[in-house]
């Protein structure tokens, strides 16, 4: 399949010019790479540049739900450097959105900043955020698309396929020793990781929209599943999976920000989830609870806290997926090189798309 094919396959744009500039082409890396520095989850990574006269003025990117969009961030910066907008091109790994949210739509920033031609990687396949591209050329702006877009593409494949397939981002997280174990032979699990992984781990929550458990775990440890951070905005929905009703006396049932999922499908619960708009889940635990989203092929990405730590018996991380010869072993890949907080190890890996 050609690059353009693979492109389209992905919702992406084709290319609209038959050749780009040099620096467009390295415009449009750079944007990509500083959209690699944003966090993955219910927004899609995006990083943007400035190019005016062929320099590369600014570059910008998403820091997550709530911070400005790529585009808002680049155009910050090239005011701050004293650019004039009115002679540049805006080069976006993704459409620029045209709804209003958290933040004002993209499409209307750019026109109001007065910049003349805007080229981006893909377009959107979200409903909600797409037609900036549109709303761009009625206000007269010179629009072409499909510069790098395999890369743009593989950047946020799985997101994609979760946009398309409107359902949530899944990240699933597990604190396991180096045998990957998550409990020793007696059960007890507090505390595999120490205080900087845990802290982490709550810094995860906190950008969340749901954590999901199984009604195995809430049994076992009774988790609050809140994020416990100095600065934590808001509160992700707690969530338990399983046939099992939640007690009364369940910790999560501290105020009505929880929901019973009653089912041991992945995909029917995340069904009720995408109803009530959750964007982006985190999966805690316990095994049955990851093995029946890893075996559906729903998790997009995995965070592994690892303790320094040898049970040799125990309660393992994942179950039986099914798999019986290492060629059908679902694969991810790194995301950035794993980090050392304090004898942990956190490491982070995104799922292969499902079409390869």
């Amino acid at each position: 399949m050609g690059s353009e094919n693979r492109a389209a396959s992905q919702g992406a744009a084709v290319p609209s010019s038959p050749a780009w500039a040099p620096a467009e082409r390295a415009a449009m890396a750079q944007a990509l790479d500083a959209a690699r520095r944003g966090p993955r989850g219910a927004n899609p990574l995006v990083g943007a540049a400035i190019l005016i006269d062929g320099e590369i003025i600014a570059v910008g990117h998403h820091r997550g739900a709530g911070t400005p969009h790529a585009e808002a961030d680049a155009i910050a910066a090239a005011r701050r450097a004293g650019a004039d907008l009115t002679r540049a091109d805006l080069l976006v790994t993704l459409e620029p959105c045209s709804h209003t949210g958290r933040t004002p739509p993209c499409a209307q920033t750019i026109i109001d900043a007065g910049i003349p031609r805007v080229i981006h990687a893909i377009d959107d396949p979200n409903p909600t955020a797409a037609g900036g591209a549109a709303t761009l050329r009625a206000a007269g702006v010179d629009v072409r698309s499909g510069l790098l877009a395999d890369e743009a593409v593989a950047l946020n494949a799985r997101w994609l396929e979760c946009a398309q397939a409107h359902r949530p981002f899944i990240t699933a997280k597990t604190a396991m020793t180096l045998d990957g174990r998550i409990a020793a032979a007696d059960g007890s699990s507090q505390w595999i990781t120490g205080p900087a992984a845990r802290a982490s781990g709550h810094d995860l929550r906190s950008r969340v929209d749901a954590i999901l458990v199984g009604s195995g775990t809430l049994a076992a440890d009774n988790p609050r599943l809140t994020a416990r951070t100095d600065d934590a905005a808001r509160q992700p929905l707690r969530c338990v999976m399983g046939l099992t009703p939640i007690p009364a006396t369940a910790a999560l049932r501290a105020d009505d920000n929880w929901l019973h999922l009653p089912t041991h499908d992945p995909h029917e619960a995340l069904a009720i989830l995408a109803e009530r708009g959750i964007g982006h889940v985190l999966i805690e635990g316990g095994a049955t609870v990851l093995t029946a989203f890893l075996a559906a092929d729903l998790v997009d990405e995995l965070v592994a806290h690892i303790a320094p730590l040898l049970l040799g018996a125990g309660r393992g991380a994942v179950g039986d997926l099914g798999i019986a010869t290492l060629a059908d072993a679902h694969r991810f890949h790194p995301d950035g090189p794993p980090a050392l907080l304090g004898e942990d190890i956190v490491a982070r890996y995104t799922a292969s798309p499902r079409h390869q």
